[in-house]
């Protein structure tokens, strides 16, 4: 819940010329109320725009909420799904997920699914159960292409606003876990294909590093996406 409208429709105008050579895929994800601006100020660049959230419903009474349907209209690439702060504060399930994934594909546009364990889960030792857990109820009935085309993006909770980092070898590891589940359900092609983020207080000064990890294919950033320097830093470090 960060930058209004206009701050977020300036920030896209002097992030257009930073990252216009970038190799990597650039998405911005902002608030419901920043997207027609922000749309806007992308046009014509290399950079994609990402809903926060969704609901799996076409329409319907559900107060508050926002459907694919409006979102597509809008011409939103990406939709993030299942953040843990989304989990946490709102009850997000695992379930729900699934629903929202499906609603996504179906509107024609790429769900980003998140996972991860908190600190306690981490120490008790059941990191792998509960990743893997969580992605096999969010892939639930998802074809092999769909689940090629999407982006799983593992968020350790521990690690995300608290700035502490999972190190190189601890992130790896979860992204291991989960392109291991992937080629088990759908084949070593589809693993293959199926980005996968590392997201836990990714910075300038750590991107490289994590990147360049085999199983981590790009970044789910938070808060050093909120600086121009940072992100360009960040965007060219894939």
């Amino acid at each position: 819940m960060n930058k209004t409208p206009s701050e977020a429709k300036a920030f896209v105008e002097g992030l257009k010329g930073l990252v216009a050579d970038a190799k990597s895929e650039v998405v911005v994800g902002v608030p419901f109320v920043c997207i027609p601006a922000v749309v806007e100020a992308a046009k014509g660049s290399n950079i994609k725009v990402a809903a926060q959230n969704v609901h799996w419903e076409a329409n319907g009474a559900y107060t508050g909420e926002v459907s694919c349907a409006m979102l597509k209209e809008l011409n939103v690439d990406y939709v993030i799904i299942g953040h843990s702060e989304r989990r946490e504060y709102f009850g997000e399930t695992d379930e729900m997920v699934n629903k929202k994934a499906r609603a996504i594909l179906d509107a024609g546009m790429i769900p980003i699914i998140c996972c991860g364990e908190s600190l306690t889960q981490r120490e008790q030792g059941v990191t792998a159960e509960h990743v893997r857990y969580q992605i096999k109820i969010a892939l639930l009935g998802l074809s092999a292409e769909e689940v090629s085309r999407l982006v799983i993006a593992y968020e350790p909770i521990w690690a995300i606003g608290t700035g502490k980092t999972a190190t190189n070898e601890q992130a790896e590891e979860v992204c291991a876990i989960i392109r291991q589940l992937i080629a088990e359900l759908y084949g070593n092609d589809v693993a293959e294909k199926t980005r996968i983020l590392y997201g836990g207080s990714v910075k300038a000064s750590n991107a490289a590093e994590l990147f360049a990890m085999p199983n981590i294919d790009g970044g789910l950033v938070g808060g050093a996406s909120l600086k121009l320097d940072e992100f360009e830093k960040i965007v060219k470090a894939g």
